[in-house]
């Protein structure tokens, strides 16, 4: 187990909550270059006040286009320090596989978070997941999370049933977070 262990962490899903998805052909893509890739204005405040209170952060994401062969390892984990540098956050998991891989780490499976839980000693009952994607609230509810939808007006993304709570941005969330750890 890295670092010390933290009873309660907040998941994040990358693109579309920590920074902007690229729009190709009408459809929210990730980012697939350091050009591409914008981080969210919220993410670096509304992570640092989490973690100020003592939640750990994790992003917990699908990143099917290495299986796809257009983005390679090394540009992934080229954009991930990027991330890093722009946003305080403990832990990146990433799923580099495609539907048809029939992975456990590919969300909507909860295999990211199990994962991520097991190595920081996290309780999943206890803690959160944000994403934008009704995968996201699925894998959140299978780990046992509290599901929050990050509703980013994309037309296609409707509330997903399962999800919690929903939110209109990051901070918004976090905050709501902040509120219920200090009851």
């Amino acid at each position: 187990m890295k670092g010390k262990a933290r009873a309660r962490a907040v998941f994040l899903d990358r693109d579309g909550v920590l920074n902007d998805v690229v729009y190709r052909a009408g459809r929210a893509e990730s980012p697939r270059s350091p050009a591409e890739f914008r981080i969210n204005p919220d993410a670096a405040a509304a992570c640092a006040r989490l973690k100020d209170a003592g939640f750990l952060i994790v992003v917990a994401t699908n990143q099917p286009d290495v299986a796809r062969g257009q983005v390679t390892p090394e540009v992934l984990h080229e954009l991930h320090d990027i991330l890093r540098r722009a946003v305080s956050v403990d832990d990146i998991v990433v799923c580099p596989h495609d539907d048809a891989d029939g992975c456990e780490c590919r969300k909507p499976l909860p295999g990211l978070l199990v994962e991520a839980a097991h190595r920081w000693g996290a309780d999943l009952g206890a803690s959160f997941f944000i994403g934008d994607r009704w995968r996201d609230v699925d894998a959140g509810k299978a780990a046992g999370c509290t599901a929050i939808f990050l509703d980013r007006g994309d037309e296609s993304e409707k509330t997903p049933e399962g999800a919690d709570l929903r939110f209109h941005g990051l901070l918004e969330a976090a905050e709501w977070i902040l509120s219920t750890a200090a009851q």
